[in-house]
């Protein structure tokens, strides 16, 4: 079953939630990281979760993320993702309930939360300045003054693109997964 794009310039990440049929769990979790593993030799793949669920009968939650909107699309129009999915079709309870991510959405995304909503947009700020605020002290510190003899937009474009990097896979996840109860807390927002 493939599933409407959305625009994106940048990184998207889409989570499909589904149940596995009953006795089913355990091979259709081995079938989803088989997937895994060969989606990984995809171009633009950036990586995958699978969140199995927390009671049995509910549904489990695959994320995929891929490089850009092209690359997701083109991972779905490949005969190794029908080959999966026809695979997952057997030990699975109905069709995939897929939701696209794209942008700062992506870095917030809670697919372990039934309600399965990002965090209000302040909250999201917020968040991320607390995590671009030190990274970018630290490649200030550290990272530009070995590069002081490159020209200004040489030198800006590496730090940049370095402060990318690390928000992306090591600084925006520890802080979401720290800070996950006050992002999902919905009195307060």
């Amino acid at each position: 079953m493939s599933t409407p794009s959305i625009p994106a310039s940048g990184p998207v990440s889409r989570i499909a939630r589904r149940k596995a049929k009953a006795g089913c769990d355990g091979c259709y979790e081995a079938i989803v990281r088989g997937m895994f593993a060969e989606t990984a030799h995809f171009p633009g793949f950036l990586g995958a979760d699978l969140i199995p669920p927390s009671a049995p009968g509910e549904l489990h939650q695959v994320v995929m993320r891929f490089a850009s909107q092209a690359d997701l699309d083109r991972w779905d129009a490949s005969e190794a993702r029908q080959a999966w999915h026809a695979r997952l079709q057997t030990v699975a309870d109905g069709d995939p309930d897929y939701r696209l991510l794209s942008g700062l959405e992506a870095w917030f995304s809670l697919p372990a939360t039934e309600v399965n909503h990002p965090p209000v947009r302040w909250k999201m700020a917020a968040l991320t300045w607390l995590g671009i605020f030190p990274t970018v002290s630290l490649l200030l510190h550290v990272v530009a003054p070995l590069l002081s003899a490159l020209p200004f937009l040489v030198r800006t474009a590496v730090i940049t693109a370095l402060a990318v990097l690390m928000m992306t896979w090591l600084v925006m996840p520890h802080l979401v997964r720290l800070f996950k109860p006050w992002l999902t807390r919905t009195n307060m927002n």
